[in-house]
């Protein structure tokens, strides 16, 4: 059973999410916030393991709230819903310390989508990003100097996977590879780019200027 805590400002997005949240057998949501503060105060007592967090929030933001979390050594992972999807927000969100960001005027899937992938130990942004994202990578004549220009075809493409939302046992599925081939991909990426977190690759091809803001 995932745990989830729902923090937004706004009492009928909290009862959408809430209900959405409810359909699903697997998910239970144990608490609900109003603010940046109060949601702090919630998901340290909790220890959810899914956070769905807004950005825009009276007495403490979502991404500042998202950081007081992160150096308080919360293992909650955490979602970012906003309505904002330019490239400065999305790298905010995610150097934070969030594990996904999803666009509120996403389809209602893609918050299930979403919590079932950081869950699973991948990183999740909305498809509208994410497309950007990927074409950009698939694309590797117009990375100039961000550093894609170093790998591989095999590890753009599992870079290309990962930053769908793929878990390893996933993109070994769908490239015919052994998991053991694709943890060493996966290693030579971080490597390259003196990255060593999921969410850290993602980052990297929106700050590389991957993303159209």
């Amino acid at each position: 059973m995932v745990s989830i805590v729902v923090a937004d400002d706004h009492k009928i997005v909290r009862e959408g999410l809430i209900k959405l949240l409810e359909a699903r057998d697997d998910f239970t949501v144990i608490g609900e916030a109003s603010n940046g503060e109060e949601a702090v105060a919630l998901v340290m007592e909790k220890q959810p393991d899914i956070v769905l967090m807004d950005i825009n929030m009276p007495k403490l933001s979502g991404i500042d709230a998202t950081r007081q979390l992160g150096k308080a050594g919360c293992q909650s992972k955490i979602l970012v819903l906003s309505m904002h999807e330019s490239r400065a927000y999305v790298e905010e969100v995610l150097r934070a310390g969030a594990s996904g960001y999803v666009v509120k005027n996403s389809a209602s899937k893609d918050v299930a989508n979403a919590i079932d992938a950081v869950t699973s130990g991948a990183s999740y942004l909305s498809p509208a990003i994410t497309q950007q994202v990927v074409d950009a990578i698939a694309r590797p004549g117009d990375a100039g100097p961000s550093g894609v220009s170093m790998l591989t075809e095999r590890e753009r493409e599992v870079l290309k996977l990962i930053t769908e939302g793929l878990s390893s046992k996933e993109i070994a599925s769908d490239l015919g590879v052994s998991l053991k081939t694709i943890d060493s991909h996966r290693s030579n990426l971080m490597e390259k780019l003196d990255i060593h977190k999921v969410s850290g690759l993602v980052r990297f091809a929106i700050r590389a200027g991957l993303v159209e803001a």
